[in-house]
């Protein structure tokens, strides 16, 4: 009872870790008026918390060595759940930008450090199924975190998307004070490599910013943008190089010499992007085009996170039954891309079932994507270096999602400009089907009593709109079709991994 109840209990913690970093997307316009900022300067909410997400991540097996694994994941959980806290009671917007970044630190732990308490609680034989079971919070989170969000905000107010977490992190805290046990066999402690940890911080706050800020700000337009993109690729170098030199690094980026390990990389990297990137996409989809709301927007999402779950366990049991994970890897990749040519195909004329039908794709795509990744990440690696690799996959995962959100961001501002231009340059009365069109719109407002100047205005809006919905829907379905043709790109890779089933089926999992 005690263990199934520290299971339930870790597996919290890593959604209300995974629904922050996406439950606050749909308030932001709310923050912006309560506080007195423009949306571009509260959209520093999101990137704070990202930012401080990816530079925690991949040091924290170093800080549950130096700190203690225990001491290091409550104290984490007390520290979001007091940022959360603190959140709600920001009075300006840069006041709230501090409290997210911190909310962020603390929960890098509540993602990572909770993976290798649940492997630990289950058997060598069975380790497949903790995977699944973590993969749950890798589905959850982001899924309903809009969704939650939007639900908040519209029945309360904005400072209740942290509030939340309080009294859940207390639970969580209370639960794992006295439950979870320092690990019998503790890594030895290392010195501090405070050069590695600030090349780090410096590289990816550099790097995350631009990805988060970017398209707001018309990229390389923007000098600080340039400037930002300099300082990460000098940086990051920078890292690699020191990491590479000295003895105690504090991410050992030599485990990155498993073939296997690179390549599961690179496609975490890519199931990243298709995860993010699909959950941004979906949602204004429904809204803009479909004109769902909120709530029916997050039905929209059920069905497939529920099936993922499924799918997730399934997928588990393939691998302990020695199916090769490359194979559940292509077919999940598969079933990704059936769900974005789904979503391309769509019009405005859309139903609920087709947009649901095709979410199910995609989350039992991703499902049999995720469990099989995370084995051939460490299927090649000594026991000593599984924890490090498995931080550096989770890292790939968040870095992935920041990427493709950023990427179909600008490529929907691109394929908008491009097709409004398309459509516009038909829009002549020398055309019979413009002319006969604005013609009826124009009768249409006359027998509604306006003038014929007013009708005649009134119809071009209405001509314009149909535009605007119009390269909208194109842009969309451009959108989902980039992502799906990444990961159709993404196959070859999976021709070069070692394929060891049993030592895949059984390898122990440990992510730090």
């Amino acid at each position: 009872m005690k263990r199934t109840v520290l299971i339930l209990v870790v597996i919290t913690a890593a959604i209300m870790e995974l629904i922050d970093t996406s439950i606050v997307n749909v308030a932001l316009s709310h923050m912006s008026g309560n506080l007195g900022a423009t949306l571009e300067d509260t959209s520093w909410v999101i990137t704070a918390y990202a930012i401080a997400n990816v530079i925690i991540i991949p040091i924290t097996g170093f800080l549950a060595a130096k700190l203690g694994r225990r001491n290091y994941y409550i104290g984490s959980i007390i520290a979001f759940t007091f940022f959360s806290l603190m959140c709600g009671q920001a009075t300006n917007i840069w006041m709230l930008v501090v409290f997210r970044f911190l909310q962020g630190i603390g929960g890098g732990a509540l993602l990572s450090v909770s993976q290798v308490i649940i492997f630990e609680q289950f058997p060598k034989e069975k380790q497949n199924v903790a995977s699944a079971l973590f993969g749950v919070g890798v589905f959850i989170g982001p899924t309903i975190g809009p969704t939650l969000g939007g639900y908040i905000t519209e029945f309360y107010s904005w400072p209740w998307i942290f509030y939340i977490n309080v009294p859940i992190g207390i639970i969580v805290a209370s639960v794992c004070y006295i439950l979870l046990k320092e690990p019998a066999t503790t890594p030895t402690s290392k010195r501090i490599d405070w050069n590695g940890i600030l090349f780090l911080a410096v590289g990816v706050s550099a790097l995350q910013t631009v990805l988060e800020r970017g398209e707001t700000d018309d990229w390389f337009e923007a000098p600080y943008i340039t400037w930002l993109s300099v300082i990460a690729a000098f940086s990051i170098a920078l890292f690699v190089w020191w990491e590479l030199r000295i003895k105690e690094p504090v991410v050992n980026l030599r485990v990155l010499k498993s073939r296997n390990l690179s390549i599961a990389a690179v496609l975490t990297f890519v199931s990243g992007m298709g995860i993010f990137s699909s959950v941004f996409l979906t949602p204004v989809f429904a809204q803009r085009l479909l004109n769902f709301t909120p709530l029916q927007t997050g039905m929209l999402l059920l069905p497939g996170a529920c099936l993922a779950i499924g799918g997730l366990i399934i997928s588990a049991r393939l691998l302990q039954r020695g199916v090769s994970p490359v194979f559940l890897i292509i077919s999940g990749m598969g079933l990704f891309i059936l769900f974005s040519w789904q979503m391309s195909s769509l019009n405005q004329d859309a139903s609920a079932s087709a947009v649901t039908t095709a979410l199910v794709w995609r989350g039992v795509g991703l499902a049999l994507v995720t469990v099989p990744l995370t084995t051939l990440a460490v299927s090649s690696l000594a026991p000593a270096d599984i924890a490090q690799g498995a931080a550096l996959n989770n890292m790939m995962r968040q870095l992935g999602g920041s990427f493709g959100i950023a990427m179909v961001n600008t490529y929907l501002a691109n394929r908008n400009a491009q097709h409004r231009y398309d459509l516009v340059s038909n829009l002549h009365t020398d055309n019979p089907a413009v002319a006969n069109r604005l013609s009826g719109y124009t009768h249409f407002f006359a027998s509604k009593g306006a003038t014929v100047t007013d009708a005649h205005r009134e119809a071009l809006k209405l001509l314009d709109n149909s535009v605007i919905k119009q390269t909208t829907l194109l842009s969309f379905s451009d959108a989902f079709l980039l992502v799906g043709l990444i990961f159709l790109g993404a196959l070859p890779l999976l021709l070069m991994a070692s394929r060891n089933k049993k030592k895949a089926a059984n390898v122990i999992v440990m992510d730090h």
